[in-house]
């Protein structure tokens, strides 16, 4: 035989994991190092920039990967210093005494659910504002020492990061995370072992590994299918946010909900309300109602005890932007479920459906979070009213205005956001218990005690801050894209940090219109080249790699900053993250925000800017609608002017060069001789005072708390309680009243008033009398008036009377209602009846409705 040259199999690499030993007295920071408590306190984090300040930087700021890095030299340095190892010793304590508080037991106890969160850029598991808000409500949740934890995935990936190649095209490379140099930590079992969760997928087991980021006192249970138990269709499941097909969606959104409520079974942790964080992680609820009915419950009784005990949030302010799934699919997978629950497959996929008997529907998560959560919450007042339009189909016997969709405005964390210069203005001059009372405007009224002269150095420093970070952080990388030197160079020249800079920073989806400003490029032109005003735009944000008009407005912006005249003034900053929005919210001067209206749910970054003495300029759209104050920032207006959306955005630019040009720009010159001006610093102390403080993530918490968490809490334990009897009755009445609502009929009634018509300050009585069929006072009936020549877009309803039941014969109840018109008009009136019972929560509990003639 003739012997092989060359003759080798492929190795199996196994991943080893070899850390850094510490010295002893060191050990204490690689704890704090794995606990994100030091994303939010300045202190550890300047303790470990301390430790090597160049190494600090390589790494990306990541504690952990520091540790691992540090030479054996320098920690025997850091242990004989003395000076150090003070500083180190204090931070320890600092840390100590905050994790050792005992939670706030009082409070009901939340598992939190959500695919993404924004905790700090070296763990990469989050995209965008969603992520931004979910990592905020954790850090206030650990600093308000509430009972939570919650559950997410472990992206291999993560988002990805963001390059323009020469002509502005969004290049995105998904790096991958080492889980070993993160501040992630395995979950183990009582053997020490990872815990692994098994999550059913049709006929077989995907296999999640378990890890914790500690977030503060809040754990944080991260999913991961990237390991050898898992087939190769089924490793990538977390492998990146929101990528691949939507079989993939589905699978992510299985592991989140079904995966997730396991993960916490396996961990032996149970929870008094369970929170769905946007419709990703509604089949949470479905796996809930599985264990309750293993238990021994009726599908009719364990939903009453799901529902009781849910709330979902929703984001998106328009029905496709949430997630939708054929039939086909959502069997393949989920065809189980049914029987589990004991009712039909037409039942079972009929809960994702605004319309169950549409065969045509697709299975909508969202919808399905709506029929299984008691409470439901949009991100804003705004779009509290949108969500109960877009929401209304599923409770078709009412209308937007009657269901029972809430809001909670989002607010951001501030000990995150807020600059560290601002934090100590902020420690000096405010209240002492101020950052316990974050909400309460009397402590920030003391902005006004702070001279002019410091509040325009500490914004003065911040800019700098900006513009030295711009040099450092991007300088190689447009050299590295290819860029010619000398162009490079003159832009950096021109990146004045005495200009007028405003921000434009976020998602780059159509409806942001970051278009809007070069709608006239030579109006923009002369605003940005006024030798004694100039003005700097800065960009940045990334569109999704499936988005191609998003990477379109990109590489137009892109496009249109590096023509000579506009080179240095309008700048695109790559790779949109969390290091890079910290430095533009407290960096710039006005934070500038266009969306079309009304799609813009809530947004935060300008809430952020707020802390950081920036003033906004924006649509009254989201939260500024409620932020916006007169003196305070400036803001175009809600309403339309025109329904054709080119002649809007053609309005809307026309109105920003005009604040921009007449007030704004004005105003930030009219400096006095120190340099600054008086009036503008004025907007600043106004905006600081009068709005900053009702946009705190504590504030928003607290929301929850008072609104949904311990109403919730409180029906759950009634609901719960003697094994669970109120639900099984609750589940009983329904289950009558549903069997009987058709027989339900008038027998007679007398509304003449209908027939002949009334006159104001006249009273009349209706009168109805009900066959119930025996359930025994189980209907109520009210008097449902729209308002006359009643635009379909507004809030239809005029007034809600309801009957009272006056006697009852046998089955037959009579019902009278008087009424006094008020006001002449053709207005149109239908009486509604409904059940009625005093244990429901609200009427879409038991959405039952029959018009009568």
């Amino acid at each position: 035989m003739k012997i092989k040259a060359d003759y080798s199999n492929a190795p199996k690499w196994k991943e080893l994991s070899v850390k850094s030993r510490l010295p002893e007295q060191l050990n204490c920071l690689d704890e704090i190092a794995h606990n994100l408590w030091w994303a939010w306190n300045y202190e550890a984090r300047r303790l470990f920039k301390s430790l090597d300040e160049k190494l600090f930087e390589e790494v990306g700021h990541n504690p952990v990967l520091l540790l691992e890095r540090l030479g054996y030299d320098r920690k025997e340095e850091i242990v004989k210093d003395r000076t150090l190892m003070k500083k180190v010793k204090d931070v320890y304590a600092s840390f100590r005494a905050y994790m050792d508080a005992k939670p706030d037991t009082k409070r009901p106890s939340v598992a939190y659910f959500s695919m993404e969160y924004g905790l700090n850029q070296v763990l990469k598991i989050y995209s965008g504002g969603l992520g931004m808000l979910a990592g905020d409500y954790l850090k206030e949740a650990s600093d308000s020492n509430v009972d939570l934890c919650a559950v997410g995935f472990l992206y291999r990936y993560g988002y990805f990061t963001q390059m323009l190649s020469m002509d502005g095209q969004q290049i995105a490379h998904y790096d991958a995370q080492n889980f070993n140099s993160l501040p992630i930590e395995r979950v183990l079992d009582e053997n020490g072992n990872q815990v692994v969760v098994e999550v059913p997928y049709m006929n077989y087991q995907v296999h999640a590994l378990v890890w914790c980021a500690n977030v503060g006192r809040i754990k944080l249970y991260l999913l991961d299918t990237d390991n050898d138990m898992n087939s190769e269709y089924d490793r990538p499941i977390t492998h990146s946010l929101y990528g691949g097909d939507w079989e993939n969606r589905l699978k992510q959104e299985i592991l989140l909900g079904i995966g997730g409520i396991l993960t916490l079974n396996k961990l032996g942790i149970k929870k008094d309300i369970y929170h769905c964080n946007e419709g990703h992680a509604a089949l949470c609820n479905l796996q809930r109602l599985c264990d309750y009915i293993d238990s021994g419950l009726t599908f009719n009784q364990a939903i009453e005890l799901v529902r009781a005990s849910s709330l979902y949030t929703v984001h998106t302010p328009v029905p496709a932007g949430h997630d939708y799934f054929d039939e086909a699919l959502f069997g393949k997978y989920m065809g189980g479920y049914p029987a589990r629950l004991g009712i039909s497959w037409d039942e079972f996929i009929g809960m994702g459906r605004e319309n169950p008997d549409d065969h045509n529907e697709r299975f909508c998560m969202s919808t399905f979070a709506c029929n299984t959560s008691q409470e439901i919450n949009g991100v804003s007042k705004l779009h509290g009213w949108v969500s109960q339009k877009m929401f209304a189909p599923i409770w078709s016997g009412y209308f937007p205005e009657e269901n029972h969709v809430g809001y909670v405005t989002n607010g951001v964390h501030f000990p995150t956001w807020t600059a560290t210069e601002w934090r100590k203005v902020y420690d000096k001059f405010f209240d002492p218990n101020f950052i316990n009372d974050q909400s309460n405007e009397d402590i920030w009224h003391a902005i006004y005690d702070v001279s002019d002269d410091e509040v325009w150095k500490t914004r003065m420093a911040l800019k700098q801050k900006l513009v030295t970070y711009i040099r450092e952080k991007f300088t190689q990388s447009w050299l590295r894209n290819q860029q010619d030197p000398a162009r490079v160079v003159s832009l950096l020249d021109r990146i004045n940090p005495n200009a007028l800079m405003i921000g434009f920073c976020r998602r780059f989806a159509t409806y942001k219109r970051a278009h809007l400003l070069f709608t006239d490029i030579d109006r923009l032109n002369r605003i940005v080249n006024n030798e004694e005003h100039p003005v700097i735009f800065l960009f940045s944000g990334k569109a999704h790699p499936a988005d191609g008009a998003g990477q379109g407005l990109i590489k137009r912006i892109f496009e249109i900053s590096q023509r000579p005249e506009f080179l240095g003034k309008i700048i695109f900053l790559e790779d949109y993250d969390m290091q890079l929005a910290r430095r533009l919210v407290s960096g710039v001067d006005i934070w500038m925000n266009t969306p079309t209206r009304p799609l813009e749910a809530s947004g935060t970054s300008g809430e952020k800017a707020e802390m950081n003495g920036v003033v906004n300029l924006s649509v009254l759209d989201g939260w500024w609608v409620e932020g916006y104050r007169e003196g305070a920032g400036w803001a175009l207006p809600q309403e339309r002017t025109y329904e054709n959306q080119t002649y809007q955005d053609q309005l809307d630019a026309a109105t920003i060069y005009s604040l921009l040009e007449n007030e704004i720009i004005p105003l930030y010159y009219n400096r006095n001789k120190k340099g600054y001006s008086e009036k503008w610093i004025k907007v600043i102390k106004n905006s600081i005072a009068t709005i900053a403080p009702h946009y705190t993530m504590k504030r928003q918490l607290d929301d929850y708390y008072d609104k949904f968490y311990t109403k919730l809490e409180k029906r759950f334990r009634k609901l719960s309680a003697n094994d669970s009897k109120l639900a099984k009755d609750i589940a009983l009445w329904k289950e009558s009243v549903a069997e009987r609502w058709d027989g339900i009929h008038v027998v007679s009634k007398d509304i003449s008033v209908f027939d002949n018509g009334g006159e104001t300050g006249v009273k009349y009585t209706l009168k109805y009398v009900i066959d119930e069929q025996g359930l025994n006072d189980a209907v109520g009936l009210e008097l449902v008036t729209l308002k006359p020549e009643t635009d379909p877009s507004d809030r239809e309803i005029f007034s809600v009377h309801e009957f009272k039941q006056v006697s009852h014969e046998g089955n037959n109840y009579t019902f009278e209602l008087e009424v006094e018109p008020d006001m002449a008009g053709a207005f149109r009136s239908c009486v509604r009846m409904f059940p009625k019972n005093k244990d429901l929560p609200h009427r879409q509990d038991f959405c039952y409705v029959k018009w009568l003639d």
